[in-house]
């Protein structure tokens, strides 16, 4: 009767079986994996509830690529960070997550593949089955620091390979795309007429100055490249549903994909006026918001920096607003979550829920208030 795109278990898994446990008897856990902005105790602005105020937000213009005040904000948002992007190369959407969906049936056919890494964010192999696409995956591997495997993920390309995704900063490792890495994907890309798509939506939050760091791939030129941001973190704001794309590369190239993404846009429409015309006035408040979210993240991992010691390690972070420990692999990392679940009342995240490819890793959010932080790291440490 159904999609065979649904193929995934629908049971849940036994940490949330043991998660449901612990809350039906009341138990007062220490959630270390609040990744939500607006349930993280950040103050915002009142400009934000001033900006839907308008008569204009009665209006309905349907423009595909997005409205021009709204296309126009986001420029400024670039050119704030002192990256050029014209309005041109703007096309709006109400998410990242619907970005990719228009950037699949953009670039493949049923059937065709994409390369992500791994680790990385648990959410591809979803956005891409729900368009009939493969993923593949190349890994990102820890030396120190983090970089990409570029023999294996030269290994991994196909003649079915449609595109290829960075995380910019990962999600969880926080590793930055380095420029001599940029310069070996655009090797591999341009010929063999594979697209680059760059998840940026963390790219505001670094943890220190690294100088071959590559910021944005919005001013890619030797290759077709799709830089994805949006609302939902670079002004914390995920239930205003606004993303964009942003096109880059040879002319050619650039100008016929856009011309078809438009024609995607308008059919789904997806993006609502209201946000639109209100997208400077947000983009505005975030500036605000931000420095709440850089402030805390940055004191949670100093404070984990100088915990972490003995048996667990803390894994090299470079920005974004999560952190990872590596524990001692005397037991799996599922054992690991429920132990310190059941004994500590702290939620923490396996690696494996990031498709990490050994063990032992747990991932925490350094969005989580500091006096939760703080008491459920102890609780942790005391724990491993």
């Amino acid at each position: 009767m159904f999609s065979s795109r649904f193929h995934w278990n629908f049971q849940p898994n036994r940490l949330t079986l043991a998660l449901q446990a612990k809350r039906r008897e009341g138990a007062s856990i220490l959630d270390l994996t609040q990744s939500n902005p607006t349930q993280a105790g950040l103050t915002y602005p009142r400009s934000i509830l001033d900006a839907f105020a308008g008569e204009g937000l009665l209006r309905y213009d349907p423009v595909p690529a997005g409205l021009p005040r709204a296309r126009e904000a986001v420029a400024r948002y670039y050119a704030a960070r002192g990256v050029a992007v014209e309005p041109e190369r703007i096309l709006l959407t109400a998410s990242t997550s619907e970005a990719y969906a228009y950037l699949f049936k953009l670039l493949a056919d049923p059937g065709d593949h994409v390369l992500a890494p791994r680790p990385s964010y648990p959410l591809f192999e979803y956005l891409a089955a729900m368009e009939s696409v493969a993923v593949r995956t190349y890994p990102l591997v820890y030396h120190g620091r983090w970089s990409i495997d570029l023999e294996a993920l030269a290994a991994a390309i196909t003649p079915r390979t449609r595109a290829l995704i960075v995380v910019n900063p990962n999600n969880p490792t926080g590793s930055y795309l380095k420029r001599e890495e940029l310069e070996r994907l655009v090797e591999l890309c341009e010929p063999r007429e594979i697209a680059l798509i760059s998840d940026e939506v963390f790219s505001d939050y670094a943890f220190e100055n690294v100088p071959n760091r590559v910021p944005t791939l919005a001013t890619v030129q030797g290759a077709l490249a799709f830089s994805l941001s949006g609302l939902s973190k670079i002004a914390a704001l995920p239930q205003m549903k606004l993303g964009w794309i942003v096109t880059s590369g040879p002319a050619p190239a650039r100008l016929s994909a856009a011309e078809r993404l438009e024609w995607i846009a308008d059919t789904y429409l997806s993006v609502g006026t209201p946000v639109q015309y209100a997208a400077e006035s947000l983009l505005n408040a975030g500036d605000i918001v931000q420095v709440q979210v850089r402030v805390r993240t940055y004191e949670n991992l100093q404070f984990a920096r100088e915990a972490v010691s003995g048996q667990s390690t803390l894994l090299c972070v470079e920005g974004g607003w999560y952190v990872i420990v590596q524990v001692p692999r005397v037991r799996s990392e599922e054992d690991w979550v429920l132990e310190i679940l059941n004994r500590c009342n702290v939620l923490v995240q396996p690696g494996f829920f990031y498709d990490f490819d050994s063990e032992a890793f747990l991932v925490l959010s350094l969005l989580t208030p500091p006096e939760t932080f703080r008491e459920g790291l102890r609780r942790i440490l005391a724990c491993t």
